[in-house]
């Protein structure tokens, strides 16, 4: 079974050398969004095995993102793994409520990145 991964993240760059690592490495379909409108339509459709959500995005930030997705019935139950260059008040990832399966900083290792989602969600690579 090949699952299906949804990266959301405004930036460009880092959307493509996600969706690469993800489906060279992983050997995962890879979708992408450039926002969190975008990306709450793509969940919707086509119901990701997980997303890939980064916290700072204009307009609709990762946790309005979250909540969007957890509020609709279509979206509530798919995994999420936020993605975020801010750190906590220890010097670490910030913590998230139990609404998320992990918090991968960034920047992530492009080879590491599929084994990080899949140590997250419990699957193989």
């Amino acid at each position: 079974m090949t699952r299906r991964i949804l990266v959301i993240d405004d930036d460009a760059q880092i959307r493509a050398v996600a969706s690469a690592s993800l489906s060279l490495v992983g050997k995962w379909d890879v979708l992408t969004a450039a926002s969190g409108p975008e990306g709450i339509v793509q969940a919707t459709e086509h119901q990701p095995d997980a997303i890939l959500l980064d916290v700072m995005m204009p307009g609709m930030d990762g946790t309005a993102t979250l909540r969007a997705l957890r509020a609709s019935p279509g979206t509530a139950d798919i995994p999420v793994i936020m993605l975020t260059a801010t750190l906590g008040a220890d010097g670490g990832p910030p913590e998230f409520d139990d609404r998320v399966e992990a918090v991968i900083p960034k920047p992530f290792d492009i080879m590491g990145l599929a084994d990080q989602v899949g140590a997250a969600m419990g699957w193989e690579i």
